[in-house]
């Protein structure tokens, strides 16, 4: 851009005056965007107006072309970081001989384009205040810019101004609002804005003690109680973190009976140390430039990274694991907190278990009163929760397993226009929620599972919340096929034409959204267990076809799952169904099976089902890895963790068509293999994982031969691991195939409401 400023000489100051508006859609409000504009606009001595719309930024601006052209120019190029413009609308107008450029009133009346700006981690700038002793703001939890700091959290409504917002309550100081009415400030119009005089405060609170509510009291006492062992409750951004030593076995040891939480892995929190931050982590864990560059993304995720051998963390962090999910302090307050205690803290969500992140202080102190043995509130109201976003570096890419703060709402572009809005409403496990209209679709941060009453005013509140904030009301509904999950029992109820989508159909669909290019499928959705069209529970299916006309063209082997949804957290029971299925005897089996086996022969509460995810199970339970779980997914992580870069040897399964003409991967030759003594735990999770890889290629293989070429894709719950996904397609590559994987979406249930929006879509075109 310094060539087109250079280019405005004194020969063009004679050019005639002309005038522009241009309205500018994207990410725009709650990043700087107009004080920007307004700077622009002085430096190349233009004059008119910028002001918000509901979702948009208008700019009316006149001066010489010379000057337009390039101020139209460095609009887009010079943008602040966080902001991504576009420019949606651009006319000619009368000049108005505008005497100056302005920064008007935001208009509410206006036609509604509205994008809902993420929340931002503490920037630059803002930390170097934080740590100025001659600086006001010095050590001020909440200090914050038109660069960094809460929004989705915090705004109640559109436009993005101080009144909509749960700041609303605390009136600015009269430094404050000079700097928030300075366009040349960096705060200006900084909704959030606010500093120790007039801003939000902290409270730190014990059973045995008064309530602290002093800012550098209450750290130095929440530090304090962490050095001693204390499992303290912390409210952030998007809700509460559950915080301890987690280099303290002991104190690690009781969060996870009290919460209770026994294995499943908990986040760790590092200071950020050195010129880029990532110090601390580098000393514990093994990083690649994919893994920093996440780590240090604006978003400031969850991201999880191999842990050094000797690494001084607790081994209960992630029993059993390689991994752990590692993030660097986002809020200003994380790191006032982690600079004061000096070492790794466990972050994880403060809720009940399973249940989404608790956001208001009088409800963490009744329902965490269990676990908590002090609690760090503070008052400024988070208006809507939003649980930390997790990613997995996978085939050289970190991809989402979860969205939530800083990456949500997530808003993509369909590749379809709809007719009318949609909402859609997901699944039962990891839900998220999905509202579409034109070509627009937002997804909902992580809601979690619907088991509890919570979760299901949880997942009311963020419906309500996203039609209110997009200003679209739906006027249909898409639900998973499902007749019993939560969500889908509450679309039914709420008045409007729903359509039903088949679980694996939304996986498939979710796939094919992210690559519209593709036309032609064949996508392997598998999961856990779904509801199938002929009733049965699918999860290892093959998919032929494109959004809204899918096809089953091939499966796994189908068993009988005795005990039905007992059977996810007791994984022998998969184990024992495939045994009796082929005629092998599982000698070892810990568990007393006699009643089992009786309900198994007389297909009492033992659904068939096709899912890769319990084949998973399965082998965990076979190879002594994992009996009974505690957490979803536990035994194929652990099967997974015991590869530890062993190459396995595939053993053949046997490929061939069942009576309706689906080819079904046979996994009976697996079970010897899994239950050999004489072979280490790793050679067989290793041989597991690469048997499963042969399989689909050898699958694809076969629907290439009927079918003519296909683009491959992997889709569902089970692509979240590593060593099986990299290794398929590996394969499916060398063997001539273009193989496709998720890159905005999560793979897993988290994407599903994404994809019924997608199959809903194609099945009206």
């Amino acid at each position: 851009m310094a060539s087109s400023i250079k280019s405005l000489n004194n020969s063009d100051l004679g050019a005639a005056q002309q005038a522009r508006r241009l309205t500018v859609s994207g990410r725009v409000q709650g990043v700087g965007f107009r004080p920007f504009v307004y700077r622009l606009a002085h430096q190349f001595g233009l004059h008119g107006w910028v002001r918000n719309e509901t979702g948009t930024v208008e700019i009316w601006v006149e001066g010489e072309t010379p000057a337009l052209e390039a101020f139209e120019m460095a609009l887009l190029e010079q943008t602040p970081p966080l902001a991504r413009p576009r420019i949606t609308s651009r006319s000619a107008a009368e000049p108005q001989a505008f005497a100056n450029f302005e920064i008007l009133p935001s208009r509410a009346d206006a036609p509604a384009h509205v994008h809902v700006p993420p929340d931002y981690f503490a920037c630059d700038d803002c930390l170097r205040e934080l740590r100025d002793p001659d600086n006001r703001r010095y050590r001020h939890p909440f200090i914050n810019c038109t660069q960094c700091g809460p929004r989705y959290t915090l705004i109640e409504k559109l436009p993005y101004d101080r009144p909509n917002t749960g700041m609303a309550g605390f009136a600015m100081c009269p430094e404050c609002r000079r700097e928030y009415e300075n366009p040349l400030d960096r705060r200006f119009h900084a909704e959030p804005v606010a500093c120790p005089a007039c801003g939000p405060r902290l409270q730190f609170a014990a059973p045995a003690g008064a309530a602290v509510r002093d800012n550098a009291a209450a750290l130095t006492q929440t530090a304090a109680a962490l050095r001693a062992g204390k499992i303290v409750a912390v409210k952030g951004i998007g809700g509460y973190h559950l915080m301890c030593d987690a280099r303290n076995d002991i104190a690690v040891a009781r969060l996870r009976l009290k919460k209770p939480r026994p294995h499943k892995p908990l986040a760790v929190m590092f200071p950020a140390r050195g010129a880029d931050g990532l110090e601390a982590v580098r000393a514990m864990a093994e990083l690649t430039s994919e893994h920093e560059r996440w780590l240090r993304d604006p978003m400031r995720p969850i991201v999880l990274v191999n842990k050094k051998p000797h690494a001084p963390l607790s081994p209960r962090v992630a029993p059993g694991l390689r991994e752990v999910g590692v993030m660097l302090p986002y809020s200003p307050l994380h790191h006032l907190l982690l600079d004061e205690f000096g070492g790794p803290l466990v972050a994880t969500s403060g809720n009940v278990s399973g249940e989404p992140v608790l956001t208001e202080n009088d409800d963490v102190n009744q329902r965490l009163a269990h676990v908590a043995e002090a609690f760090l509130h503070h008052d400024r109201p988070i208006r809507s929760p939003a649980d930390d976003p997790l990613y997995r570096v996978i085939a050289g890419f970190a991809r989402p397993l979860r969205h939530g703060r800083g990456s949500a709402p997530l808003e993509l572009t369909l590749p379809f226009t709809l007719g009318k809005p949609v909402l859609a409403v997901g699944g039962h496990m990891k839900n998220t929620v999905a509202l579409a209209w034109d070509d627009r679709i937002i997804i909902s941060p992580h809601i979690g599972d619907l088991d509890a009453p919570r979760s299901l005013s949880v997942f009311e509140q963020v419906i309500a919340d996203l039609q209110k904030l997009y200003g679209v009301r739906a006027g249909s509904i898409v639900c998973d096929a499902h007749p019993v999950y939560v969500s889908s029992r509450w679309a039914r109820r709420a008045g409007l034409p729903v359509t039903p989508v088949l679980h694996h159909y939304a996986h498939a669909s979710a796939l094919a959204g992210e690559h519209p290019d593709v036309k032609d499928w064949l996508v392997f959705a598998w999961d856990g267990v779904g509801y199938g069209a002929d009733g049965t529970l699918w999860g290892g299916e093959t998919l032929l076809g494109s959004p809204g006309q899918w096809r089953r063209a091939g499966s796994l082997r189908p068993f009988y799952l005795p005990g039905g949804e007992k059977a996810g957290r007791e994984p022998w029971r998969s184990a024992l169904s495939l045994c009796w299925e082929a005629g092998i005897e599982w000698k070892t089996c810990p568990e007393d099976s006699i009643l089992a086996h009786h309900a198994w022969q007389r297909r009492l509460n033992c659904p068939q089902t096709t899912a890769a995810g319990r084949l998973f199970d399965a082998a965990a339970a076979l190879t002594g890895l994992n009996y009974r779980s505690s957490y979803e997914g536990q035994g194929p992580m652990l099967l997974e963790a015991a590869c530890a870069g062993e190459t396995g040897e595939a053993i053949p399964l046997p490929l061939a068509p069942n009576r309706q003409g689906i080819r079904e991967t046979d996994w009976a030759p697996l079970l010897p293999f899994l239950m050999d003594p004489k072979l280490s735990p790793a050679q067989r999770a290793a041989g597991f994982h690469a048997s499963l890889a042969r399989a689909i290629v050898e699958q694809a293989n076969a629907a290439r031969e009927e079918h003519g070429e296909l683009t491959v894709g992997l889709g569902g719950g089970v692509f979240q691991n590593r060593v099986l996904t990299e290794q398929a397609l590996s394969l499916l590559r060398a063997n001539g195939f273009d193989a496709r994987l998720s890159h905005d979406v999560p793979c897993n249930d988290a994407g599903i409401s994404y994809g019924q929006i997608v199959e809903a879509g194609g099945r009206l075109a």
